[in-house]
């Protein structure tokens, strides 16, 4: 078969795939759309009996009443604050122990390992009372872990967080030659200078990649929110800050869009920044 036939018949295959994953981005994309629409428009156009896909009349009144919030700046510090700890801590430790049962042989590595796995089949919803009473226990003895404090929601992140970092940071280390590591120790390179130097940007693109999943996992959290800050509201995060529009005679719809359309955007510029770093990432995962 020609080259000019094999590509008349690969055509329409490759079309169809494209128009296939233009339908599939579209589906994915419209509630995201919708949300940011409804954010903009009026109070009688939100809550129309017939709802159009635009508006003629955009406002800013839904921010407005976001904003003027009260304590609205305090829930999004916290919310960074718990994020930003959940990605650092996680990615440090993940980086440590992916090393760890990668290079090293001891006993109940395989255990280990499948333990990390059995952690990521358990739902967090099953575990969020014994959290609760865990972290009631922990702040009696550790000062600022436990209820009503930051601390309560970063250590279970970073405990979720763990089994899903080290899995896929385990394929990186893995992928990096014990040879090249040889070769630093013959140059009087030491262990920890090999591993920040040199192992370290080696396996970076696939520390991104967990750190986009931690920080989407964190900053979106609302079961431990409410949970684990029972009274002291300053402490809240964003999510929590939703719960002022819902009213019980009528819910502010467009309150809830323009909050949820705010918590959206640092998602996007975070994963705007590292986009090139987890395409390598995830690619580098799928590969090993």
């Amino acid at each position: 078969m020609s080259t000019a036939s094999f590509l008349r018949i690969q055509r329409p295959w490759r079309l169809a795939a494209e128009a296939t994953a233009l339908i599939v981005a579209a589906v994915v994309a419209f509630p995201l759309y919708w949300m940011v629409l409804s954010a903009f428009k009026p109070a009688g156009e939100v809550q129309s009996t017939e709802p159009r896909p635009w508006t003629l009349a955009p406002s800013l009144d839904a921010f407005r009443r976001v904003f003027e919030q009260q304590d609205f700046g305090r829930y999004f510090v916290n919310s960074l604050m718990v994020a930003g700890t959940v990605v650092l801590a996680s990615a440090l430790i993940a980086f440590l122990a992916a090393t760890a049962v990668t290079r090293f042989r001891f006993r109940f590595r395989t255990t280990l390992l499948i333990m990390f796995l059995v952690a990521q089949m358990v739902p967090i919803e099953a575990l969020t009372i014994p959290l609760f009473f865990l972290m009631r226990d922990l702040g009696n003895t550790v000062p600022g872990v436990g209820l009503n404090t930051l601390g309560s929601l970063i250590l279970p992140h970073i405990a979720f967080s763990l089994p899903f970092a080290i899995w896929m940071l385990r394929g990186f280390v893995k992928a990096v030659p014990e040879a090249l590591e040889e070769a630093a120790y013959i140059d009087g390179a030491s262990r920890s200078r090999f591993l920040w130097q040199i192992l370290f940007p080696l396996v970076f693109p696939g520390l991104v990649a967990t750190s986009v999943f931690s920080f989407i996992s964190a900053w979106n959290d609302f079961l431990f929110a409410k949970s684990f800050i029972i009274s002291a509201t300053e402490n809240s995060t964003l999510p929590m800050a939703l719960l002022v529009f819902f009213k019980p005679d009528e819910n502010d719809w467009g309150g809830i869009m323009a909050a949820s359309t705010v918590m959206t955007v640092p998602v996007l510029v975070f994963f705007v920044l590292v986009q090139r770093r987890l395409v390598s990432g995830l690619g580098g995962a799928v590969k090993d």
